[in-house]
């Protein structure tokens, strides 16, 4: 072992891709026991460095040294076998395999020929309760919950006996509550002698969790320092490399006409249950209204309704006074809606197509891009570099596919073509989801501008910060309708707490 207690040392490692140098001369030092978070803005080259770690890419300069030898990882079997374990963003689960066949896999414990399941299930029982990563050995993956599978994830990698435990991302998905149990989780794997990175833009996670933080910025290392000696705000500031604005300017504006209008929506789920059950309200020009609620109430059907993505049962959605219910999404795209959807890679972008095919997917076919089913690509190019320039969109060309640019910069594409439209109506779900400080500011900032500019926006988050920052009048949703409005101006979280879980504020009543 290294006398300075380093179990990882990354010495001047130096990455390029075309057109990018993504980690440029880095160090890094991970001690034992330590949790130790790596901050950045997406793309600045956090989950590089730590794919080069894990063995997946292969540095172009620099040394890796592990317990204090010197080593080149050629892969993730390498990184295994050197007690390196790797909990990524996105799980790497066969979904109809149960919770220990997912954790033994490849690893098998045998009997003679056969795989010794029993086996299995007492060693994954063991090694969960050791670390109160309570999880039913016998489910199938596909039936867990996503803080379950995570938990899942994090088993596998100890099972391999990893010492050296990488998060990336690791609350992107989570909900609150499930945040809570991770940290807990996480500040158990240290407490038992194991070494932490997670890979973050998440201020409040790093001063919950970290010891250290290493802010990386554009490929750079710009500073290491101990949580107890700096601040969120410091943070932000290293991160993004100017002062950040944690606080929405929000100007009390007279709200204009009705904009949108949703008249008693009700639509039936897969399973027959109705998911919109007769929902109703209205949006005016010049003001953001926001629906708060636990994911699974109904959000998602109501937008799709909005947006002609799902016909509706009964009910009615007016767009300035007309009629737009069970319209072509195509249709209600061009009377004046612009749609930043949920998840930005099933409904917002074509990963596999240039980011200037991207930027005109709901308008290619008006004249203005060509006649005659040929598009015009110089007009394509032209409206790409003007957006690109304007909504600080980081990419290293407007021929880049989609699927090449980090999440913030995606989430900028997808606000700067449908502002782009000059929409009437502007709907915004989850719209920071997964985005660093950086990128969150600049989100906010559009959409507040949008609203200032006389838009209609109807906002749609669970994260209740956010909520509070832009809108000027909240509602609850509850099982597929609006249960109360919350005052944006008074926060009041107990309240909001209780008509999310389905206590109504009508004379008292219970849902």
């Amino acid at each position: 072992m290294d006398q300075s207690g380093a179990v990882v040392e990354l010495k001047g490692i130096t990455k390029r891709f075309p057109g990018l140098v993504a980690n440029d001369s880095i160090n890094f030092e991970l001690k034992k026991g330590e949790v130790h978070a790596l901050l950045g803005e997406n793309g600045a080259g956090k989950s590089t460095l730590m794919n080069i770690l894990f063995g997946l890419y292969q540095p172009d300069e620099g040394e890796i040294w592990i317990n204090g030898e010197q080593t080149v990882i050629d892969g993730a079997s390498k990184a295994i076998e050197l007690g390196i374990g790797m909990v990524h963003q996105h799980f790497k689960l066969v979904q109809p395999f149960t919770v220990t066949e997912n954790i033994v896999l490849g690893n098998e414990p045998k009997k003679g020929l056969k795989i010794d399941y029993k086996l299995a299930n007492e060693k994954v029982k063991t090694i969960s309760e050791r670390y109160g990563l309570k999880v039913d050995p016998q489910m199938r993956v596909q039936d867990i919950t996503v803080g379950m599978q995570q938990r899942v994830e994090i088993l596998k990698t100890l099972y391999r006996g990893a010492e050296i435990v990488i998060f990336d991302e690791p609350t992107a998905v989570l909900t609150v509550q499930e945040i809570e149990e991770l940290i807990e989780i996480i500040r158990n794997l240290a407490a038992e002698g194991k070494s932490i990175i997670i890979i973050t833009h998440k201020l409040k996670e790093v001063m919950a969790l970290a010891n250290t933080v290493t802010v990386i910025r554009r490929g750079k290392v710009i500073r290491t320092v101990s949580t107890s000696e700096t601040s969120e705000r410091q943070l932000a500031e290293l991160m993004v490399g100017r002062d950040v604005n944690f606080q929405v300017e929000k100007t009390k504006r007279p709200p204009g006409d009705i904009v949108l209008s949703v008249e008693g929506l009700q639509m039936k789920g897969d399973q027959g249950k109705m998911v919109l059950d007769g929902t109703s309200f209205k949006v005016r020009s010049g003001e953001i209204f926001g629906i708060a609620g636990v994911d699974g109430n109904g959000q998602s059907e109501l937008i799709y309704a909005i947006t002609g993505m799902r016909k509706v049962q009964d009910g009615q959605v007016s767009l300035n006074g007309n009629d737009i219910t069970n319209d072509t999404p195509r249709k209600i795209s061009t009377a004046g809606v612009g749609h930043i959807p949920e998840d930005r890679h099933k409904h917002g972008l074509v990963l596999d197509f240039k980011l200037s095919e991207n930027m005109i997917l709901n308008t290619y076919f008006k004249p203005e891009y060509g006649k005659s089913g040929l598009i015009d690509e110089k007009a394509m190019d032209s409206v790409t570099t003007r957006l690109v320039e304007e909504f600080d969109v980081r990419t290293s060309g407007i021929y880049t596919h989609a699927r090449a640019l980090s999440g913030g910069n995606q989430q900028k594409a997808i606000i700067a073509r449908e502002l782009n439209k000059d929409p009437d109506l502007i709907i915004a779900v989850q719209p920071t989801r997964g985005l660093d400080i950086g990128a969150i500011e600049f989100v906010h900032k559009r959409l507040m501008d949008a609203r200032n500019e006389g838009k209609a926006v109807l906002l749609v988050s669970f994260e209740l910060d956010e909520l509070y920052a832009l809108s000027d009048r909240i509602e609850v949703m509850y099982e597929g309708k609006l249960v109360g409005e919350v005052d944006a101006d008074q926060r009041d979280d107990e309240r909001l707490g209780l008509l999310m879980a389905g206590n109504t504020d009508h004379d008292g009543e219970r849902s």
